[in-house]
């Protein structure tokens, strides 16, 4: 059981989006596809969802249960946070006092008290509504979590919170996550596999493991991690960043393009405005 993308390739009209993605996600597996904006991550989580129609390549899925997570909370305005929840399960075809009691349980346990539960979307703060989406999706017990960037509005208290929920939930149930970020650390933070995209066409240019379980990992450890993925070369090219300075390096050249050579002589600067202070028997010049 696993997901299997091989050679996979999409287009809009003439516009090549994703150029040939090639990617494995076995059970219990956290993947994440990390990259800058426009390089195709949601066109491929999509694919890998069922929303679009596969084009060129193959792909294949083991997992009976997937579940997709989107961006935006996307809560029904006219359903309470509870009935949100539930509703996968009611479309499931599970009896509604089931499913009610399903969602207040799980609710509860990514900490929505009975006042949320009950109150609708209009009435919850950003992050209690990313907590209920990602409720609705965990619910269903999927054996395949997709993930479109859900957290990436928070602050980074409630970020970080959701974080540590989503990797308990993940560690019991074992569930594979396949997400997709722009955001490094974040990459870092949860996966056990990190792919770095490039755009025009979408493509992995890198491959990156962050060192031992998500769960124990410390901020420290996340932050260097995220800090040497950052110094490969390949990496700083998909995102637009300028190649890598030795340290010391860019504050010494500009220096040495301006010092004069050694016994040169080096005149006396003047003040350009004829009114300024003058030093004693000097005369003020102009450049014409």
């Amino acid at each position: 059981m696993s997901l299997q993308l091989q050679d996979v390739r999409h287009s809009y009209a003439l516009t090549e989006v994703i150029g040939g993605v090639s990617l494995t996600l076995p059970p219990g597996g956290v993947v994440a596809l990390v990259g800058p904006s426009g390089c195709g991550k949601t066109t491929l989580l999509h694919l890998c969802a069922g929303l679009l129609t596969l084009q060129e390549g193959a792909m294949h899925s083991g997992f009976a249960k997937p579940a997709l997570m989107f961006q935006q909370p996307r809560l029904l305005p006219w359903q309470t946070t509870a009935d949100n929840i539930a509703l996968g399960l009611r479309a499931q075809g599970v009896a509604r006092s089931d499913a009610r009691t399903r969602a207040q349980a799980m609710g509860n346990a990514l900490g929505l008290d009975a006042e949320a539960l009950a109150a609708y979307p209009h009435q919850l703060s950003g992050g209690m509504q990313s907590r209920a989406a990602l409720a609705r999706a965990l619910v269903l017990q999927p054996d395949l979590l997709l993930i479109d960037e859900p957290f990436a509005a928070l602050d980074i208290g409630l970020k970080a919170q959701l974080h540590r929920l989503l990797l308990r939930h993940q560690a019991e149930q074992g569930t594979a996550v396949l997400m997709i970020t722009h955001d490094l650390m974040e990459a870092v933070r949860l996966a056990n596999t990190v792919l770095v995209m490039a755009a025009a066409p979408g493509r992995i240019v890198h491959r990156h493991t962050p060192p031992g379980a998500a769960l124990t990992r410390s901020d420290a450890t996340v932050y260097h991690d995220t800090a040497e993925l950052l110094r490969v070369p390949v990496v700083r090219e998909a995102f637009g960043l300028d190649a890598l300075q030795e340290e010391g390096r860019a504050a010494s050249e500009p220096a040495a393009a301006v010092l004069p050579l050694p016994g040169a002589r080096v005149p006396l600067a003047l003040p350009a405005d004829p009114g300024a202070a003058q030093l004693p028997g000097s005369r003020s010049r102009q450049c014409g």
